[in-house]
């Protein structure tokens, strides 16, 4: 019994530390109430099956002898590191499913344990469940807080070429570009997103393409920006998996808890003001704004002020908190696309830092 008690105890251990992990996220990274709920009441199930066994807690105390344990002294590079809390996630995950499987499969060997076998084997498929739904509201873990996206349509180039508008718009500070043409079809949209990588990629700067998460992926961009009416963020991972930073327009904020939960690097939010595409009664304004940097899930994830921004009334919205904006008729419309990214760059700066009256 000796071996079959330690094997328990240290799979039991190993697999109550995993689902600790895994709710910790659900309630400190995503603030998720329920999946904080289902993943707690997996770990008493969990507490509950192992003292089924016909092992006393104390006969498991008492072969639990660490110093003894081979398994101490062996790693591998890998385990003293983790890129984000996605890979957080996914070993706590794979700990927690593998302990689960031993814990099974031991429970086999012992008399009248049938029920907590085939117990530990469902625990085990509500875990892969859990994870499912807890890594992709997570989403790649890559997201950054752009300061300034350009939006590059060439209709709105009025004085230079769209590529011309784009290597300016760099030179003034973008650190995003987005490719938002609707009518080019899927071989020229290839072409403009590749073009726009090698400009963006020594500057340090990301590319986003509209709508087109196939465009994306066969350009090497680093994402795709989603509408309201475009493929959901679920079929857009089924497509792309964790390649492509995945955002989302949003006009209200339920739209865009809609957007996080569903596992969205960042969201649109807007129109801010009217547009030339957009009447005035389409703008939320800045009290969606506002909405949004209260909400606790919301504001941990990044967002892109949007709609009839300028650099005359962009402070306005960096005086509410805005930590980065999206422009497209400001920038492609100027004759001086590097001037008018740094004016609108210097006034999100000053908001921020509270200088701006």
């Amino acid at each position: 019994m000796r071996h079959e008690a330690r094997l328990f105890d240290a799979n039991a251990n190993r697999a109550r530390e995993g689902l600790r992990v895994l709710e910790d996220a659900a309630r400190f990274l995503l603030d998720d109430a329920e999946m904080c709920a289902s993943l707690k009441s997996i770990r008493h199930d969990l507490q509950g099956t192992v003292e089924s066994l016909p092992i006393d807690r104390g006969a498991l105390l008492a072969h639990r002898a660490v110093p003894d344990d081979r398994g101490t002294t062996v790693s591998t590079p890998g385990e003293m590191r983790r890129e984000t809390m996605a890979r957080v996630v996914a070993a706590a995950a794979g700990r927690t499913s593998e302990a689960l499987r031993v814990l099974e499969e031991v429970a086999k060997t012992l008399p009248n344990s049938d029920a907590a076998a085939r117990a530990f084997e469902s625990l085990r498929y509500r875990v892969y469940d859990a994870e499912r739904s807890l890594a992709l509201s997570l989403g790649t873990g890559r997201a950054r807080q752009w300061r300034l996206c350009v939006l590059i349509t060439e209709a709105l180039c009025v004085h230079h070429s769209w590529d011309r508008v784009a290597e300016l718009a760099l030179e003034g500070g973008a650190d995003c570009l987005q490719l938002r043409e609707k009518s080019l079809d899927g071989g020229e949209l290839v072409r403009r997103a590749r073009r726009l990588i090698e400009m963006a990629r020594p500057h340090g700067a990301s590319v986003i393409v509209n709508d087109r998460a196939d465009v994306a992926i066969a350009a090497g961009a680093d994402g795709v920006h989603l509408g309201q009416t475009d493929m959901t963020v679920e079929d857009t991972r089924r497509v792309a998996g964790f390649r492509l930073l995945v955002g989302v327009s949003t006009a209200d904020i339920e739209q865009a808890r809609c957007a996080v939960r569903a596992g969205g690097d960042y969201c649109g939010v807007g129109p801010m003001f009217a547009t030339t595409t957009k009447p005035i009664s389409t703008a939320v304004g800045v009290a969606y704004l506002r909405e949004y940097l209260a909400d606790d899930r919301c504001r941990r994830v990044p967002h892109l002020a949007i709609g009839g921004i300028t650099p005359l009334n962009v402070s306005d919205l960096s005086r509410e908190g805005a930590r980065g904006v999206a422009v497209a008729a400001a920038v492609c419309g100027s004759d001086s696309p590097a001037s008018a990214c740094r004016s609108i760059r210097e006034a999100l700066r000053l908001g921020l830092n509270g200088d701006g009256g």
